[in-house]
């Protein structure tokens, strides 16, 4: 399983960006999805989920109703649409793969990490 994530880079306060998260996985479907993220001197915490079929998602408090994650099985590719980012969205962003998960919160839950792409919010 080899996740590859994209899509960040450095953008202004206000704005937005779009990562995507290829899967080399055979059965893409079987997997929940998620994304997690990592600032400087601080521990990885959780930022959106994904149900195998993509109909349930799953958001921390900190960026529901400004990001969207979504998920397109034919392409084997979740994605992650950011919008109204903060200087405090700043951090690198990793996406990970559960089989047979439903969409969860806790890192633990998942197998298989991307190497991460990084993002940084000016003020």
């Amino acid at each position: 399983v080899q996740l590859q994530a994209s899509g960040g880079g450095l953008v202004q306060a206000g704005g937005s960006l779009r990562l995507s998260c290829a899967a080399s996985i055979r059965a893409f479907s079987s997997y929940a999805m998620g994304w997690f993220r990592q600032a400087p001197g601080k521990e990885r915490e959780f930022v959106a989920a994904i149900s195998w079929s993509g109909g349930t998602t799953y958001y921390s408090d900190s960026v529901k109703g400004r990001f969207t994650i979504s998920r397109d099985n034919a392409k084997n590719t979740v994605y992650l649409q950011m919008n109204s980012l903060k200087p405090e969205d700043t951090a690198i962003y990793y996406c990970a793969a559960d089989e047979f998960g439903s969409g969860s919160d806790y890192d633990v839950e998942y197998a298989h990490w991307g190497q991460g792409t990084q993002v940084t919010v000016s003020s």
